[in-house]
Order: structure tokens, then C-alpha cells, then sequence
């Protein structure tokens, strides 16, 4: 059977409209099922001169070259370029009911393009972000995780200001990402033995307690516990050298502390095809490593690479042998 999955073209004033219609052009091994406006990828289509042949989900394609729709309507017609709040709500729309259908078992996994938070929230509608919707409607803990054929990097905390980090990282919350990361591995990457470096908070990994005591106080206690459950942990590293190719040979994944200490790494190596993984869920979600590029809108230069990878690796993830 071939994995059905969902594709969300997020923020409809964005690249992600004309990014779904560059991946209509292709067999991806998988059947797309894109919630979104028709309307929207009609015009991101004609802007790019490429054919797109929309049916309704749950119907049989009319020609090879179909693709799934569930029409999501927006409140009013989006302007490249140029994000309304009227649209806010179709956009959570769509990502709430697309994760409704992978929770119901329809769909094997989603695939989400950018969204804009601050138009979201500005429409009145609390938004933190697709992960923390996510979490809210599954009611499950989650955990951030970027790739790219380079490495991958999870991240202790995300969109914290770096006043706030330090108290985030206690031993509760630190074992909880490593055990989610370590699952993730073992279930989903099919890695019997996960190999996870950790990084410390602190310059040098606090070298000693000289330049902090997170890495003394809680980081190394809980990699200790760990490791008498079985998992197997490197570290606290130093952030300067963990990234260093050598250092990375044999290692499955990276824990960062912060978002800016493992991502800038991540995305110099290999920016074009990275991607945001969300560990934790009870479905695969995968979504582009790039933001709505509101510059770029319907100028038809976008560069389709991340989401590309994103189906692809969305579409590795999935297990459709367990499905009916």
C-alpha cells in the first residue's frame, strides 16, 4: 500500500501554495492529500505555468496526474506577499483537521509548509507554532528535531529568549526529550542501539563547574540515570568541537540546549534540503526548515528543495503495513 500522507501548504500568502504545485509534478511513492484553498493553488499554478488537477479526497482520481483535496476555503484572497489575519483561520484549519485524520487512522503522516505566527495570533487565535499545536490536539509530549543527509539535531528548548534557557533545563525536562529522541530513533529511524551526543549548556561544557554548574548539577546526573536504562549517551560535549566531522562519525543525532547552539551548525552544513521533524507524535509530521519568504512570493523563485525532502523523508517514516 502506498502512504497516504497529508500536505498542508500553510500561510496562503506565502511560498508554500506554489511549492505544493512544484510537488504535484511528481510520483512521490505516496499518495498526497493537500488541505488547502483550490482557489490559491489554482492561481500559484497559473503563476508558475504548471498543470494542476485537483479531485476530491475520498474520490477516485479522474487522471494519473490528480491530486487529493480537501478544500479548506479562505476567508478572502490572499495578496503575495502580503499575510492577512481574515486567513488565520483556515490555515489552523487545515493543519487541526489534517492531524484529526492521522489520528483517525486515514492517513499515514503530514507534511507542513510554513506558517506565520504573528498573523495567526493577530487574528485573535492563540498560536505558538504547527509543534505546539500538535502537542495540544494529541495531547502528547513532543520534541523538535532538524535533519539534513549531514546530521540530526534535537533541541532541548526552542523559541526561548536565552535569559530563560537555563531554568528550562531541569532534570524532569531534560530526561523526558532524551527518552522521546531516543524512541523516535529506535521506532522510527529503525536504529536498534541510538547513539545521541549531548551538548552542554555552558562554553567548554562548563569546564568543571569554572564556567557553570548546569552540566554538573544537572546535565551529567541525568546522562548517569540514563545510561543505567540503556541508553546510550555521549557527553556533556563542548558545543565549539561536538560538530567537528570526526566527532560526529557513529553518532545518530545531536542533543542541543538552545535553538542557536545546534541549528546554525545544521543549517550551514546543508540548508537547501533540511527539515523539522516532530518527535512524539503518534504520527510522522515533517515540515520545511524555511519560513514563508513573503520576498519571494509569486515570484515563482522559490526553492522547492526543503519540502521536497520533507515528503521524502515524511514518506520513510511511515509504516503503511500497519495500516487497513
Amino acid at each position: 500500500m502506498r502512504p497516504r500522507l497529508a500536505l498542508i501548504p500553510g500561510e496562503p500568502a506565502g511560498v508554500g501554495p506554489e511549492l505544493v504545485v512544484r510537488a504535484a509534478q511528481r510520483d512521490w511513492g505516496a499518495e498526497l492529500v493537500v488541505y488547502g484553498d483550490a482557489a490559491t493553488l489554482q492561481r500559484a499554478a497559473a503563476m508558475l505555468d504548471l498543470p494542476l488537477h485537483l479531485h476530491p479526497a475520498g474520490s477516485p482520481p479522474p487522471r494519473p496526474d490528480s491530486l487529493a483535496l480537501v478544500d479548506i476555503p479562505h476567508a478572502c484572497v490572499p495578496a503575495w506577499g502580503r499575510p492577512d489575519p481574515a486567513n488565520a483561520g483556515s490555515v489552523v484549519a487545515a493543519l487541526s483537521r489534517a492531524a484529526r485524520d492521522c489520528l483517525a487512522g486515514t492517513l499515514h503522516g503530514m507534511v507542513t509548509g510554513p506558517v506565520h505566527k504573528a498573523v495567526i495570533n493577530q487574528a485573535g487565535i492563540a498560536f505558538t507554532g504547527t509543534t505546539g499545536l500538535l502537542a495540544e490536539l494529541t495531547g502528547c509530549e513532543v520534541v523538535m528535531m532538524l535533519a539534513n543527509p549531514a546530521m540530526r539535531v534535537a533541541l532541548q528548548t526552542v523559541h526561548l529568549p536565552l535569559r530563560a534557557v537555563p531554568d528550562a533545563i531541569t532534570p524532569q525536562t531534560l530526561a523526558r526529550t532524551l527518552r522521546i529522541l531516543d524512541g523516535a530513533l529506535r521506532v522510527q529511524f529503525g536504529i536498534a542501539k541510538p547513539i545521541i551526543a549531548v551538548l552542554g549548556l555552558n562554553p567548554h561544557a562548563g569546564e568543571d563547574g569554572h564556567l557553570g554548574r548546569e552540566e554538573l548539577d544537572v546535565i551529567i546526573p541525568v546522562l548517569e540515570a540514563l545510561r543505567g536504562e540503556g541508553l546510550y549517551l555521549l557527553g556533556p560535549l563542548p558545543a565549539d568541537t561536538a560538530f567537528l566531522p570526526e566527532k560526529l562519525r557513529g553518532v545518530d543525532a545531536v542533543l542541543a540546549m538552545y535553538h542557536d547552539q545546534g541549528l546554525p551548525v545544521l543549517k550551514h552544513a546543508d540548508f537547501a534540503h533540511a527539515v523539522n521533524i516532530t518527535l512524539g507524535l503518534p504520527f510522522p509530521r515533517v515540515a520545511v526548515d524555511h519560513g514563508t519568504a513573503f520576498d519571494l512570493a509569486g515570484t515563482g523563485k522559490a526553492d522547492p528543495s526543503s519540502l521536497f525532502a520533507a515528503i521524502t523523508t515524511c514518506t520513510r517514516l511511515v509504516h503503511p503495513r500497519a495500516m487497513p
